[in-house]
């Protein structure tokens, strides 16, 4: 194969990640959230007692705009804040968010199954070895 030029291979990356992007929200849209809403679960249920500013780095957002949805989602009743050390306020998953977040999952892995799901047991391991290695900070 001849020598494919990097920003080849890094717009082939961008562009699964957003076919990714794309079909998550429509096949979340069903449940009432959004990519980000049940990136958030996600991580809340890995992070139980996660600060909005945990939330905004493992998601990908700001501070500012991880407080406006973490008040939606509040609201709807899928997170709630509790009280952390001092005036910190902590958040965690409510048992509608976890329903949520478990239905999100079986989303997320039919979105992955389309794509990375044809490749084969190997080809998925090179990649994932790929992908860490240019992943890597050393």
């Amino acid at each position: 194969m001849d020598d494919i030029p990097l920003q080849q291979v890094g717009l082939a990356v961008k562009r699964l990640q957003w076919k990714h992007h794309r079909a998550m929200n429509r096949r979340l849209a069903p449940l009432g959230v959004s990519l980000v809403q049940w990136d958030t679960l996600r991580h809340l249920q890995a992070n139980p007692g996660a600060s909005l500013h945990q939330l905004a780095e493992l998601t990908f957002q700001t501070d500012q705009s991880m407080g406006e949805l973490a008040k939606r989602m509040v609201d709807r009743g899928l997170i709630e804040r509790v009280a952390g050390p001092g005036r910190k306020v902590r958040h965690r998953l409510t048992p509608a968010g976890d329903e949520v977040r478990l239905a999100g999952d079986q989303v997320a892995d039919g979105v992955f199954a389309d794509s990375i799901g044809k490749l084969d047991a190997e080809e998925r391991a090179t990649l994932y070895e790929l992908l860490s290695k240019a992943l890597d900070d050393d």
